[in-house]
């Protein structure tokens, strides 16, 4: 469970997320986190959130969004939201750790997302890029589709293919959240 500056990390992305204020300190109306990324990070697939608004203020370092096909670089000091449904991607192409303040408004659960995801990550259960296969990412988008969506295939697709292939990595001992990520 997210509390008051528990960090958590990413070991093949080097990505860190310290939370500053999590769903329970604010009665659910926003999480904000502080997270450094490190130089040369990928870019993430393409998501968007249905019904959260994102905050990003740039504290070191450049950050690289994309935001509906459009790239630009944002430096310390910069400045962006991001409204739902607005499909967006963000990472660290620069050549020195990047710093940013994060928020989402409303919290939900997402702070459960990032703590499962970085915990599969350090468990060794992802890629090399710290993306989890697509058994556990149906799992994943299934529980957490209230506030992370992928922008491909379509969600009406998507929501068919992760319905079919659940069941079977249930069965392989996938989970959509995992209680050992939330301590």
């Amino acid at each position: 469970m997210a509390y008051k500056n528990k960090t958590i990390r990413n070991p093949l992305t080097g990505q860190e997320i310290r939370f500053l204020q999590t769903a329970a300190d604010t009665a659910g109306k926003l999480l904000e986190m502080e997270s450094t990324y490190a130089p040369g990070s990928v870019e993430p697939p393409m998501h968007y959130h249905p019904v959260q608004t994102e905050h990003f203020e740039i504290l070191a370092g450049e950050m690289t969004v994309k935001i509906n096909g459009a790239a630009r670089v944002l430096k310390p000091g910069d400045k962006l939201e991001i409204p739902p449904n607005t499909p967006h991607a963000m990472w660290n192409h620069g050549s020195i750790p990047a710093t940013i303040n994060w928020q989402a408004r409303p919290a939900l659960n997402m702070e459960e997302f990032f703590e499962t995801l970085m915990g599969l990550a350090a468990d060794g259960k992802t890629k090399p890029n710290g993306m989890p296969g697509i058994l556990q990412i149906s799992m994943l988008m299934k529980r957490f589709s209230g506030v992370i969506r992928m922008i491909k295939p379509a969600y009406p697709v998507q929501r068919v293919v992760f319905g079919v292939l659940s069941p079977i990595a249930r069965l392989l001992g996938h989970r959509p959240a995992y209680p050992k990520y939330l301590d």
